[in-house]
């Protein structure tokens, strides 16, 4: 198959881009990677009159660590660039892991990591890194710009907060406390295919007096679970206040097993789903919680 006929343009400013997707004579599709909307264009699941280049923007290419500590990532910025960076490797380790699961090296050099995002696979490892991340999305628009928190930004299956007329500009992650545990496991068929499911797992250790050498803090998020990441808040509470032990592993892992409900599919059953799950937290719990330092 080959795609319906198009126009492309490539502007050069924020505001050409926003007003040629407001355009409402035609309907309009970013493209920054097109690690996805190529093939979808090839299959015409999707059929757009105009693609918008937006790689030739000069303030969508930045990557950079703000003044508040925050790391901010343009939406026109490699997802290799993104995980080989220092600062991200070093403050954000989670989301340097989570770019290299995706697909193949040729997939990472040409993807971006905004355009995983807006695109949201529930399969792909980036929504479910930036809701473990608490990401902000800021997105451009005829109406100006705002910021959505990633809790309400993964609407369902390949919908954002993202209006037809907008843009996803960039993407922030907010400062992480330093010597914080990360894991981001993933159960795939083969290597370099779409997860039949993820999780993603962050843990900050207490050093207190009063309770010292336990998880202070949880957050365990999971893809491939359900049309959107899904952060298990009962997984988390079995964490907090432990040593990530045998006994809070499995309280851990049974809150997936009762909290999760995936769907079946030709790729696996949801029973399939949820038991992998449960098997992957307690890899990446134990895998984080040896990284707290």
């Amino acid at each position: 198959m080959k795609p319906t006929s198009f126009d492309y343009i490539a502007p050069s400013t924020l505001g050409e881009a926003v007003a040629l997707l407001a355009d409402e004579e035609r309907e309009a599709k970013v493209v920054a990677g097109g690690q996805s909307l190529i093939p979808m264009l090839n299959m015409r699941l999707a059929r757009p009159e105009l693609l918008v280049d937006i790689t030739r923007i000069p303030e969508l290419g930045g990557i950079h660590v703000d003044e508040t500590g925050s790391l901010r990532i343009g939406a026109a910025v490699r997802q290799a660039r993104a995980a080989a960076d220092t600062a991200v490797r070093d403050g954000w380790p989670l989301l340097a892991a989570a770019v290299e699961h995706i697909g193949h090296p040729q997939i990472r050099n040409r993807g971006t990591v905004c355009g995983s995002l807006a695109h949201h696979d529930p399969a792909a490892e980036l929504p479910a890194a930036a809701l473990a991340l608490d990401a902000r999305f800021v997105i451009t628009g005829p109406r100006g710009t705002r910021t959505v928190d990633a809790g309400d930004f993964f609407v369902a299956t390949f919908s954002t907060a993202v209006e037809a007329d907008e843009l996803l500009t960039e993407v922030v992650f907010p400062p992480r406390p330093a010597g914080h545990g990360w894991s981001f496991e993933e159960l795939t068929r083969r290597h370099g295919d779409f997860a039949t499911v993820g999780v993603a797992v962050l843990l900050e250790r207490d050093t207190g007096p009063d309770r010292p050498d336990t998880v202070r803090d949880a957050r365990v998020v999971f893809s491939g679970a359900a049309p959107v990441p899904v952060r298990l808040p009962a997984a988390e509470a079995a964490l907090v206040g432990s040593t990530a032990g045998e006994q809070a592993l499995a309280a851990a892992a049974g809150a997936a097993l009762a909290g999760l409900t995936p769907s079946d599919d030709i790729h696996a059953t949801a029973e399939y789903r949820r038991e992998g799950a449960a098997h992957l937290l307690v890899r990446a719990c134990t895998t984080a919680w040896e990284r707290c330092s």
